[in-house]
């Protein structure tokens, strides 16, 4: 039997950090009442801070340099990457994709590309498609994974909203190994929330006009607030399905990571699975909200700070806009 694997993770934070402070003064000048709301968020989110890339930036750069200290880690060359899968809801353009440019500035010239447009469901979704494609094409060896997120440019700098945008990169190389690897993995989506939060202008629902782009449109929007019940259930229903495919208990689990957007969230489902809080690592008081590089990103950060080791289970839970809600359970080489 052929399982895919992660060889190794790497992460890039940019060097530009707004502090919440820093953002209450830039929201004052807006209205007065918006430090306020700063606080508010700040306090039922747990992120005190988030860092931005170089406005003249794209994402695809951010993506490379997580990549490319992903496979120094493996210890191999751009050019035997036989697949890039990213995922993004801020790509460079509409089209091309945004994983052909990662590739070309990688060098990575043996590698084909695809993206995935999970939001921050696509990194598992993408290790779980890796380790798919590891499995059943015997002549992979290497595919490498990635999640990128420069929001922030893409949001208006006066919406409160922008609060949570943090810009970053997490990524891992999937290689092949002989024992598990690859567990299990398990997908959930509901449409009927797509018009809740996105961009909704510059599409074929509308593409761009002068009207869409002084209304904002072309610009991502929080619309309608999503219920917490998306995740408070969502999560723990994607938990339980990768315990029941996969044949663990959640006594078995070394760590799970989800989406980094709010820290309670996380303590409540830790709860309700009868996890401790140890065995769940989170990042966005630190970093942001990073979307679909959180996840990567604070695997990395577990893995460096020796909170994962060998032979650990990790379950990976993403949720994002649309939604699209994903999981999967790895046990760490």
């Amino acid at each position: 039997m052929r399982y895919g694997t992660i060889l190794s993770t790497g992460r890039y934070i940019p060097e530009i950090e707004v502090s919440n402070e820093a953002f209450k003064e830039r929201m004052a000048k807006v209205s007065p009442d918006l430090p306020g709301v700063v606080d508010k968020f700040a306090e039922s989110s747990g992120i005190l801070t988030r860092w931005y890339a170089p406005r003249e930036w794209a994402t695809s750069d951010l993506a490379v340099r997580a990549a490319q200290e992903a496979i120094q880690r493996a210890g191999i060359r751009p050019e035997q990457l036989d697949m890039i899968l990213l995922g993004t809801d801020s790509p460079d353009y509409i089209t091309p994709a945004t994983s052909v440019v990662v590739q070309h500035k990688l060098g990575a010239v043996n590698a084909g590309t695809y993206d995935l447009g999970c939001a921050c469901a696509s990194f598992p979704t993408g290790v779980a498609s890796a380790c798919g494609l590891i499995a059943t094409n015997p002549w992979m060896k290497y595919i490498l994974v990635i999640g990128a997120y420069m929001m922030s440019k893409l949001a208006d700098p006066n919406d409160i909203t922008s609060f949570f945008y943090g810009d970053g990169a997490g990524a891992a190389v999937i290689g092949v190994s002989e024992k598990p690897g690859f567990v299990s993995s398990t997908f959930l989506a509901d449409g009927s929330y797509h018009s809740y939060w996105g961009i909704y202008s510059g599409g074929t629902f509308e593409p761009a006009s002068v009207e869409s782009v002084q209304a904002g449109r072309t610009q991502v929007r929080l619309i309608q607030r999503y219920p917490p019940e998306v995740n408070h259930e969502g999560w723990p229903k994607i938990a339980r399905g990768l315990a029941e495919k996969g044949g663990f208990r959640f006594d078995d689990v070394a760590m799970v990571i989800f989406t980094q957007v709010r820290k309670p969230s996380i303590e409540l489902v830790m709860q309700t699975l009868g996890m401790p809080l140890s065995k769940a690592h989170w990042i966005m008081d630190k970093w942001g909200y990073m979307g679909s590089a959180c996840i990567p990103v604070a695997l990395d950060d577990a893995i460096q700070l020796g909170k994962i080791k060998s032979g650990d289970l990790v379950l990976l839970i993403g949720s994002g806009v649309g939604y699209n809600q994903a999981g999967v359970a790895l046990v760490m080489p």
